[in-house]
């Protein structure tokens, strides 16, 4: 037996009739791609797995394979005996040594299953023509499977022409049940339909694949259109090779949330036909999450669904997320000659008091959902950064609190003739400095206040500056080149992703050349490009505490890097399509992502694991915020719908309609009370987060099973909604005193 030890890698899971993927949460979607066996209905309908060692799975499948020879049935023995990786000798052996002890020292027998070798057959309901069933498992974390074999698991076909008829009959028991369960059943439509579109493709039935599709696509949801649209240019074998979105779909199970009493009906129901095509592509392609209790409503089902894989798994929002905010540095604040007259008056000093308390978000105590202040290293306060967070703590004094009585004013920045083409925009925390990306890959910065942007002066003007002078800072900047705004150049390519660093020093640009590149505001150069992704790079973003940045971007990994190191820190891998923007949580030790996917993800920078994710967007997303206060976040996408989620519950709370485009950007005002978003629309809505949040009711019972009753109170959230003439709103801001700032590029 020496031979044939750790043969069978996935052996055991053929004992199991729901073929769950060890997900962990991580985004390594560890399927079980190598399954040699598929299970009959027949089969023993528990998930449990017996914790059999290698050994006894060996002696069973060699059981399994002397049937085989027995009955004559060569070709399937060498398909077998290959793909579980076994010598040619493996079966003589076996027949000398059929009680030897394998790689675990436990002696194992043909019918460790309880039954014996004919017993065994029974659950093999591939058919000897099925050929090869797919790749065995070299290591548990293989996350993209050779093309090849991961398109040979649809070889296990059937009768093409009874594929019409089994989707219809089970259309038509989930028509005629309960209308408590139609709801959940209904989902598992569209996943059936395309793997056995893909099915049928694969196995070369063309004109049986076109009216399959033409049938039953018209029944598929709204929000699968576009998937489908993809799904349908799909009709030869050779198409499937290149193609991601189908790979994706292949390798990541599709995840079906639904209670057990609806999960009980579909399989008796199954079971009851015989519908062994159907049954294997559950058992094959989808993860169904059972919960106990009431089944879901079509409102409750439709607002989880969308994603292209489905919903996430109950146990990937139950990791524990630190969402509070870090404690912040102590600083005196020193008082200059305005405060000292305000003294004198009267009443002036208490008015201000509790105005520099309520500042918001920043706590003097350590909040308990807050990570520890070392959880990850960050950067020294310098003495410039105390300078800016005395002036930060002084404007926020004088900072209007906002509210559905008291809205802010906006200022809109309109870029005219901007035939380049304006892809990004950002502005400085203090908003002195606005930042433009264009497709002519140049990136161009412009002072917004009367100071103009000047260079440092040469090395040898340098030397002549008295370096004792109180105003070297000033001395050192060379009049000559003052001027109004900057070019930079750099990039081969259009300019997607723009971000100024926290000390106005540094600005980031992301681009379709693959590359970020950061760039110095006191020299107007390039200080380093950093080269990871192998493709446009859609957006990057500082870090609020400076130091480290996150960019992500067509290759579906969002990577942490850190301005010091040309590799990322670290490797956020998961999303399905392309991510489409980031942005750090307040406290800098999560990062979100949104992707094309439909899919929001949040990752812990310290170990890189996904903890959250967040499915109910109908379309790729554009526009992520996170509240001052650290507890929520806020997505925008393509649908024009503004959903919020509870990051320390993982569940959505609440979804503002109203805008009828995508939306491209949201922002928190600086206290969290107003949450303005801005679309391709032409308008800024202006929404009542405060209303929003304090609505909630999280009980115990929500978070454990995610059903969430969403009210449909948009218009009563909705404070104000402002039109442009003709300029679609790309990005917002609030100053440090909560006046909007909005940026765009008019569209005549």
């Amino acid at each position: 037996m020496a031979a044939v030890q750790g043969g069978v890698v996935d052996a055991d899971e053929e004992k199991e009739i729901k073929a769950e993927p060890s997900n962990d949460g991580s985004g390594n979607n560890n399927a079980n791609d190598g399954r040699l066996l598929s299970t009959s209905p027949g089969a023993s309908s528990g998930g449990n797995k017996t914790t059999a060692g290698s050994s006894e799975d060996q002696q069973t499948l060699l059981a399994v394979l002397q049937f085989l020879r027995k009955n004559n049935l060569s070709e399937s023995v060498e398909v077998l005996r290959r793909e579980a990786g076994l010598p040619e000798d493996s079966l003589e052996l076996k027949g000398a040594d059929s009680t030897g002890a394998g790689s675990g020292g436990a002696a194992g027998s043909a019918d460790s299953e309880g039954g014996d070798a004919n017993a065994l057959l029974s659950r093999v309901t591939v058919s000897s023509s099925a050929g090869a069933q797919g790749p065995t498992k070299t290591e548990a974390g293989e996350d993209q499977p050779d093309v090849s074999v991961v398109l040979s698991a649809y070889s296990q076909q059937g009768d093409p022409a009874l594929y019409d008829v089994y989707y219809s009959s089970l259309k038509r028991f989930i028509e005629t049940v309960l209308d408590c369960h139609k709801a959940e059943l209904s989902q598992v439509f569209y996943p059936l339909f395309v793997h056995m579109y893909l099915e049928l493709v694969y196995n070369n039935h063309e004109n049986e694949a076109k009216a399959f599709f033409g049938k039953f696509s018209g029944d598929q949801e709204c929000y699968y259109a576009d998937d489908l649209r993809v799904l349908s240019s799909l009709t030869k074998k050779e198409h499937m090779r290149g193609n991601e979105t189908l790979l994706d779909f292949r390798t990541s199970k599709f995840v079906l949330r639904i209670s057990r009493d609806s999960y009980q009906l579909l399989k008796r129901h199954l079971q009851e036909r015989q519908n062994n095509q159907i049954w294997n592509i559950i058992q094959e392609h989808l993860y169904i999450d059972i919960f106990d209790g009431m089944p879901r409503s079509k409102s409750q089902i439709d607002a989880m669904s969308g994603s292209l894989a489905g919903e996430a798994r109950r146990e990937a929002n139950k990791a524990k997320v630190y969402y509070g905010l870090l404690k912040e540095p102590e600083i005196e604040l020193p008082l200059d000659d305005e405060d000292e007259e305000a003294e004198n008056e009267e009443g002036k000093p208490k008015k201000k008091k509790p105005k520099k308390d309520s500042m918001g978000s920043k706590s003097k105590k350590q909040d308990p959902n807050a990570p520890s202040q070392n959880r990850i290293p960050l950067p020294e306060l310098k003495d410039s950064d105390k300078l800016d967070k005395i002036m930060y703590m002084k404007e926020a004094t004088k900072r209007i609190r906002l509210g559905p009585e008291n809205l802010p004013s906006i200022c809109f920045y309109s870029f005219l003739n901007a035939y380049q083409g304006l892809t990004a925009v950002d502005f400085t925390d203090d908003s002195s400095l606005i930042a433009g990306g264009f497709a002519d890959s140049t990136v161009r910065v412009w002072s917004v206040t009367p100071k103009k942007l000047r260079k440092v002066k040469s090395a040898a003007d340098l030397n002549l500056i008295d370096k004792e002078s109180d105003d070297v800072l000033e001395r050192i900047m060379d009049e000559k080149t003052a001027s109004e705004s900057k070019i930079l150049y750099g990039h081969s390519g259009p300019v997607y992703g723009i971000s100024f660093s926290p000390d106005r020093n540094y600005l980031l640009s992301s681009s379709e050349d693959g590359t970020i590149r950061l760039w110095s505001l006191q020299t107007f150069t390039c200080l380093v490009g950093y080269k990871g992704h192998n493709y446009p790079v859609w957006d990057t973003q500082f870090s609020p505490h400076g130091y480290y940045f996150v960019s992500g971007g067509h290759d579906r990994v969002a990577r942490l890097w850190a301005t010091d190191h040309y590799q990322p820190l670290r490797m956020f891998s998961g999303h399905l399509a392309d991510i489409t923007c980031t942005r750090f949580h307040p406290n800098s030790n999560y990062v979100a992502t949104g992707s094309s996917d439909r899919t929001i993800r949040l990752w812990d920078v310290l170990t890189g694991n996904c903890v959250r994710i967040f499915t109910g967007h109908k379309g790729p997303i554009h526009a992520l915020a996170f509240s001052p206060n650290g507890k929520f976040l806020a997505s925008g996408a393509t649908d024009g719908r503004v959903l919020l989620w509870d990051i320390g519950h993982g569940l959505m709370v609440g979804e503002l309609k109203g805008h009828t485009d995508t939306i491209y950007s949201l922002k928190f005002s600086r206290d969290g009370e107003i949450l303005a978003s801005g679309s391709m629309d032409n308008t800024v809505r202006l929404w009542d987060a405060m209303k929003a949040f304090d609505d909630l009711e999280t009980d115990d019972f929500t978070a454990a099973t995610g059903h969430i009753h969403l009210q449909d109170n948009s218009q009563e959230l909705l404070l104000g909604t402002y039109m442009t003439k003709s300029t679609p709103v790309i990005h917002l801001h609030f100053t440090r005193r909560n006046l909007l700032l909005a940026a765009g590029a008019y569209n005549p």
